[in-house]
């Protein structure tokens, strides 16, 4: 059976969230570089570039070690039970329940608290402000 967050619930998680979420944030960049450091350094191998295969491996160990603290990063974030749902802006969902129907309760880093819900079709995009409840 699903975990359905309050709101309190919720935001109580949000500094903890937070440091995972600047964890990923470090590490998918750090990553996303280093895959474009790694198709380069590839396709310059493919022609008289043999001597780059030091240096791809290096990236290669590093991009893994990167990947490795992402995936740390993300399995803490479901621990807590919340889903991460773009780790570039740091978009964070919880499960709720609103007049009896599932919704998600809508965060991302920089919002104080989650003020947004949406449908679990909306997504983003279908973000709704809480009225004073």
């Amino acid at each position: 059976m699903p975990h359905y967050f309050t709101r309190a619930e919720a935001e109580a998680l949000l500094p903890a969230i937070s440091v995972e979420l600047d964890k990923i944030q470090v590490h998918y960049r750090q990553a996303q570089g280093l895959e474009k450091d790694l198709e380069e350094m590839q396709v310059k191998s493919m022609g008289n570039g043999h001597h780059l295969q030091g240096k791809i491996l290096h990236v290669q160990e590093s991009l893994l070690e990167h990947v490795q603290a992402l995936q740390q990063a993300m399995e803490e974030l479901q621990r807590l039970g919340c889903e991460l749902k773009d780790p570039e802006i740091g978009l964070i969902d919880f499960l709720s329940l609103r007049n009896g129907e599932e919704v998600y309760l809508c965060w991302h880093l920089g919002e104080e608290h989650i003020d947004y819900w949406h449908t679990l079709e909306a997504g983003f995009a279908g973000r709704q402000p809480f009225e004073d409840e």
